[in-house]
């Protein structure tokens, strides 16, 4: 087995840990809402030290998470495309041809079947990549990419996206994507209940029964109401910020030109368009933050920024690229016979 399979099994047998792990902890949050539901309508109830009933809610929420998990791995990507209110990408155009030429140069340098574009209507300059492995993925561009964009800008975004693709970033991000806006909406159902008054009604039926723990009963369903949809966008936020380092430099591998990515970056910071066509479960899954205006002045890094950030720094991105292409320029410099070697020139149709 060559290095670059034997990378892509390490990618791959990773990603699926992590995907493991993810998923357990959104099952966790779903149990644990069930539980306290449980306890509170009085399916479950304490009594000296002796859980008594049955935790139908618990049961049924852990099934919602089964189902919503292989929902996520199998139609997660038309989910989120439709989301996105995308369209398969037609060579109609100039631009679109384009679009499909490159995606098909950048596969074969990334060694992965040419995965089907789609379109999204939306001025704002942005892409994401979905599905759940190289031979069931999809790239999605925006109109705002493919009208502002030359062809060396698009190489590199294009082959940020392909890089989640190779590395199995894609299976992760999907099903965190649908598996958050689940939660989202469990969450949303919980908060309407409260709020009409079917919380103390419960919480007095149950003490009237002679069940304990009513009242912490109650309180955990508060906590993981307002917990539950901070942590599932935590989790998702920490699976996006490092990745994005690693497909920009996957995209300088593939297109052998940090220029590209590097100019598309910057383009994208000095528009500062909010996609129309975006939730907050899927901000991890664009090549930038799709739903906050970028700042390209903004480096910031500390622990804060790192938690409640979709995104690494975009000037801190650019920063990079702009240091890769430097030292490319200074190896030209001091060659002896004065070009570029074939490894470092951009990829041509």
């Amino acid at each position: 087995m060559s290095p670059a399979a034997s990378d892509f099994r390490r990618l791959e047998r990773a990603n699926r840990r992590r995907t493991a792990f993810l998923l357990g902890i959104f099952a966790l949050l779903l149990a644990a809402l069930g539980l306290s539901l449980d306890c509170l309508v009085g399916n479950v109830r304490f009594e000296d030290g002796t859980i008594l009933g049955f935790p139908l809610l618990t049961v049924v929420a852990l099934v919602i998470a089964m189902v919503q998990a292989l929902v996520a791995y199998y139609g997660g990507a038309g989910l989120v495309l439709a989301a996105a209110h995308a369209r398969p990408l037609s060579a109609d155009s100039p631009k679109h041809r384009m679009a499909l030429d490159v995606a098909r140069e950048i596969s074969i340098a990334a060694r992965v079947p040419t995965p089907p574009l789609y379109l999204a209507d939306d001025p704002a300059p942005n892409a994401f990549a979905v599905g759940r492995d190289p031979n069931h993925a999809a790239i999605c561009v925006t109109q705002g990419l493919l009208d502002g964009m030359d062809r060396e800008q698009l190489q590199g975004v294009i082959g940020h996206e392909m890089a989640h693709i190779r590395d199995y970033d894609v299976r992760t991000m999907t099903i965190v994507a649908v598996t958050v806006g689940a939660i989202a909406l469990l969450v949303d159902f919980l908060n309407r209940w409260i709020w009409f008054g079917g919380l103390s009604s419960n919480e007095r039926k149950n003490e009237e029964r002679g069940g304990g723990g009513g009242g912490l009963a109650a309180l955990a369903v508060v906590i993981l109401g307002l917990l539950a949809p901070l942590v599932s966008q935590l989790i998702a936020m920490a699976v996006s910020r490092e990745r994005e380092y690693l497909a920009d430099a996957a995209s300088v591998e593939f297109t052998r030109n940090p220029r590209g990515l590097l100019r598309a970056l910057e383009q994208i910071a000095a528009t500062r368009s909010p996609l129309v066509h975006a939730s907050r479960a899927t901000v991890h899954m664009f090549i930038v933050n799709p739903v906050a205006e970028t700042d390209a002045s903004d480096d910031s890094e500390g622990m804060f920024s790192a938690l409640f950030s979709s995104h690494p720094p975009l000037a801190r991105r650019i920063a990079r690229l702009r240091a890769m292409l430097d030292k490319g320029e200074q190896a030209t410099v001091n060659s002896p016979s004065g070009e570029v070697e074939s490894d470092t020139s951009p990829l041509r149709p």
